[in-house]
């Protein structure tokens, strides 16, 4: 089956919409772009599939009712005016797919909720439930609060870790472009890139920063759609207008194809979503046994500890020369690896004799 093919039978899907694509700097929140959308995601959920809407906006849709001529670039003022504008903009779609019938469930994310495990867990299980309800979930990241600049860096890349976190079959990211191009298009001269089978596909490719309105741009959602194809999900990049398109057969935009295996849960969150509080230091006969063999790391391959960290706390992996080669749930807090470094189990106490990362918690980079 061909990777357009993939996506429009796809059973579970994410969308992704761009604040350029529902609201304008003067006016705020545009109901007729947001109703064009709905009519597209009705159609696609009339035709079987189930779907999660992660929906930029809320600093946009603020700035209008605020005064604000631009977009605000200090935290204070991005953060009041997500608070005036998500309220709006979860009326805006809580009204359009009350059209149809649909009653819409917010969920507000930080990325501490997904770099902490129990709190990526919960939301994942209130994303399911929300859906075994019938509800359709409106994701954003919850701007009024988070405090490191607006953190996720930006809903491309929220999109793709929540499609991996309810387990979507395809994501579609849909915004102001109509797909990749190996240049700028405004430009001139630029081509289109149908089809992404592997990085190959990116040499020479030049992705710009985003727009008045968003946070992401080309580059933001390049780095969302080869996350999601690494993790096994199928991804779509296409402009709003065209969302009916989209949805439908999805022969427009650019497809990215997906890895032929899924990363499991626990691996993707480690990679991924999960904040490192450290770092193992290797030595070479360490680095050919967990990357080249795929083995536990073990104390007597450990060179250094660095960071202040706790036994279940996610860590980097770094080569002899400090470059960072993996990341892994280690077992042990740092002080107790401290006296533990470049010991044979033999000559540990038996409690102390389990590997320090275990396989199946190291994933590479």
């Amino acid at each position: 089956m061909s990777i357009r093919a993939t996506i429009a039978g796809a059973r579970s899907v994410v969308v992704k919409v761009g604040s350029s694509a529902i609201t304008t700097v003067e006016g705020g929140l545009v109901t007729e772009r947001i109703d064009a959308l709905v009519d597209a995601f009705e159609a696609r959920m009339q035709a079987g599939s189930d779907l999660v809407v992660v929906s930029s906006g809320a600093v946009g849709a603020g700035i209008a009712p605020l005064g604000l001529r631009k977009r605000p670039q200090d935290l204070a003022t991005k953060q009041a005016a997500a608070s005036v504008g998500q309220l709006a903009l979860v009326q805006a779609w809580g009204a359009s797919f009350a059209r149809y019938g649909r009653t819409v469930g917010q969920v507000l994310l930080t990325a501490d909720d997904i770099a902490r495990r129990a709190q990526h867990r919960n939301a994942q299980r209130t994303l399911d439930r929300l859906r075994a309800l019938h509800a359709v979930p409106v994701v954003n990241e919850n701007d009024t609060v988070a405090t490191t600049e607006l953190r996720f860096g930006d809903n491309d890349r929220l999109a793709a870790l929540v499609a991996h976190l309810v387990g979507a079959d395809a994501l579609v990211l849909l915004s102001d472009v109509d797909g990749l191009y190996d240049g700028d298009p405004r430009k001139g001269g630029a081509r289109l890139i149908s089809q992404v089978d592997g990085p190959a596909d990116l040499d020479g490719v030049i992705a710009g920063s985003g727009g008045a309105l968003g946070t992401g741009g080309m580059a933001s959602k390049l780095s969302a759609a080869r996350l999601a194809a690494d993790s096994g999900i199928p991804v779509l990049l296409a402009a709003a207008t065209e969302a009916s398109e989209a949805l439908s057969a999805a022969e427009i935009g650019t497809a990215f194809v997906a890895r032929p295996e899924r990363m499991s849960a626990r691996k993707f969150w480690v990679r991924h979503a999960a904040d490192t509080n450290g770092s193992l230091h290797l030595d070479d006969g360490a680095v050919k046994a967990v990357i080249g063999n795929r083995r536990s790391l073990l104390a007597a391959g450990i060179t250094a500890v660095e960071g202040r960290f706790y036994g279940g706390d996610v860590v980097d992996i770094c080569a002899p020369d400090g470059s960072r080669i993996a990341r892994g749930v280690v077992a042990y807090d740092a002080a107790e690896l401290a006296g533990m470094l470049g010991r044979s189990s033999i000559d540990l106490s038996p409690e102390l004799r389990r590997p320090v990362i275990h396989a199946d918690d190291l994933v590479a980079h």
